[in-house]
């Protein structure tokens, strides 16, 4: 159960970064992957500020969507 939940958190937060910050590919798939990865991304730079909000289900959105936000970000300024 906890992996489907993971996946419905990654897949909402890679498509509300979409809404942030223009990206290039759509999907189901593409905003789960973006979604994890930015789940990795943005539990570590909350952390270098001291902020930990993965106790519930909206921290977990959240600090993925800052996460897929950074990330979007930096792949569209690589690809300029």
């Amino acid at each position: 159960m906890n992996i489907i939940i993971t996946l419905l958190i990654g897949a909402v937060a890679g498509w509300l970064a979409g809404f942030i910050v223009p990206k290039s590919k759509g999907g189901l798939l593409w905003n789960i992957i973006i979604g994890l990865i930015g789940g990795f991304i943005g539990g570590n730079v909350l952390s270098w500020f001291g902020i930990a909000w993965g106790g519930t289900v909206l921290g977990a959105i959240v600090t993925a969507v800052i996460g897929a936000v950074i990330l979007i970000w930096l792949v569209n300024l690589i690809k300029k």
